[in-house]
């Protein structure tokens, strides 16, 4: 049986995203990957932007509340940001939990291209760490 693995972040909008899309890249056939919020904002088109610059569409994404998984017994729940693993809410499963913050760069600010750099910037880490994710607990 694959392993299902969700992925929480605040508003399910960009680091979320970026890494839903990475996770489900690396893995491919061997997992499932879901990716939630504590709430819901919408796939950041900026994040859209640079994952296609990295060769990855999740334009089809949608933006979900992590109520809409509670029946699903996840193996791996990790939140990329601080405020998710803070204020999580129980999720029924033996999921094992991971956290790493990744800084949001829906909150850099500056030009255009300062503002997408940071975005590259955080889409470059959640990248590595998603790879190293998937070679390191998902069976191939």
């Amino acid at each position: 049986m694959k392993p299902k693995i969700l992925i929480l972040c605040t508003g399910n909008s960009c680091r979320s995203q970026i890494a839903e899309g990475y996770f489900k890249y690396f893995a491919g056939d061997r997992a499932e990957v879901y990716s939630a919020g504590m709430e819901t904002h919408g796939v950041n088109p900026r994040a859209i932007a640079t994952m296609v610059e990295d060769g990855i569409d999740i334009s089809t994404h949608t933006s979900n509340h992590v109520d809409e998984y509670r029946n699903i017994d996840f193996d791996y729940v990790i939140t990329v940001c601080d405020h998710a693993r803070e204020v999580c809410p129980y999720i029924p499963s033996n999921a094992q939990q991971f956290h790493h913050n990744f800084k949001d760069p829906a909150k850099a600010t500056g030009t255009e291209e300062e503002i997408m750099a940071e975005f590259r910037k955080v889409r470059d880490e959640i990248k590595k760490f998603a790879k190293e994710f998937v070679d390191k607990f998902i069976a191939v």
